[in-house]
């Protein structure tokens, strides 16, 4: 049985935030925005999500501002984090940390570092090299010993993800 999208009698600001980032495969899609995920066969092919769901939640993202469509090279248009969307990083990043933390036998499948100093960040965000606060834009996403090696099975995208790389630059 299908959650309502709306919680009707419940004044509280996490029942709301709830209503936007609840349904399973948004905060996949904000995951893979942050990582430079923006075309929608890319989503397609690393979340293995159904066309129908992603075509339905990146519609639903884009108009409550998680999501910008821009123009992309040729006549596709792209997906965008916009200012509220970036806003979501620490919400995922704790949440990676958290399921590290918890259901990684392996270890952490990704490490984040600070671009400047290499100073790995904390789920917090602060560096430990340097102690700053490091904003998503000067994080810079690497293998984790929980990742497993890429494999000749691998989609494009996965294979690149497998790879450091600054956040939020585009794959493409």
């Amino acid at each position: 049985m299908a959650l309502p999208r709306e919680y009707t009698g419940q004044a509280c600001s996490i029942v709301r935030a709830l209503e936007i980032v609840g349904e399973r495969w948004t905060l996949l899609i904000v995951r893979d925005a942050v990582f430079g995920v923006r075309r929608f066969s890319d989503f397609l092919e690393h979340l293995g999500i159904p066309r129908a769901v992603l075509t339905e939640r990146l519609e639903f993202l884009v108009g409550e501002d998680v999501l910008a469509r821009v123009p992309g090279p040729g006549k596709r248009s792209e997906y965008e984090l916009t200012a509220k969307g970036l806003a979501l990083w620490p919400v995922v990043r704790s949440l990676s940390a958290w399921g590290d933390e918890y259901y990684a036998p392996e270890g952490r499948r990704r490490v984040f570092v600070h671009d400047s100093c290499g100073g790995e960040v904390s789920p917090a965000g602060e560096c430990a090299g340097c102690g700053e606060r490091v904003p998503v834009a000067a994080t810079v996403m690497t293998p984790g010993p929980g990742l497993p090696p890429p494999s000749p099975q691998d989609s494009a995208i996965t294979a690149a993800l497998a790879h450091p790389r600054p956040l939020l630059q585009p794959l493409h």
